[in-house]
């Protein structure tokens, strides 16, 4: 999701074992690493293990992962706390909730009508493409 409008930016299915999600972030933001600027990534406490953030870290990405700190230490220092942009980034972040909510609910994705990941995945996509559909008339409004 893109922070500042609230628009999915990018949608992959996979099976939730608590890695897939992981492998499949760092696949959708590696074609997005290459940019000149600066780019962040935010994500919920499941996504706070070193593996995950030291491969965004060497693909010059900045993570803003909430720091899980349940029973453990965080592997979110203060190297990225300390700025402004985290405590924005983690505000902002439940948006992508707000559009997973809109996907099960006015969607009807809550429990889907189809069989087979494939189906599933395409049912998916299209799903959050029209999402960012409902979402241009407001955006647009805002703008004018």
């Amino acid at each position: 999701m893109e922070n500042r409008h609230g628009l999915l930016v990018d949608a992959c299915l996979t099976q939730a074992d608590g890695h897939a999600e992981r492998v499949a972030a760092l696949h959708m933001i590696e074609p997005r690493a290459d940019r000149l600027t600066a780019i962040t990534l935010g994500a919920d406490k499941a996504y706070d293990s070193e593996d995950f953030v030291n491969e965004l870290r060497s693909m010059n990405v900045t993570p803003h992962v909430a720091q899980n700190t349940s029973g453990r230490s965080s592997v979110i220092d203060r190297r990225t706390t300390r700025h402004g942009g985290y405590a924005v980034s983690q505000r902002i972040r439940k948006r992508i909730e707000e559009a997973f909510g809109w996907i099960k609910t006015v969607a009807g994705q809550e429990k889907t009508s189809f069989r087979g990941r494939d189906r599933v995945a395409w049912a998916f996509t299209f799903t959050a493409a029209a999402y960012n559909l409902v979402r241009l008339p407001k955006l647009i409004a805002e703008a004018t």
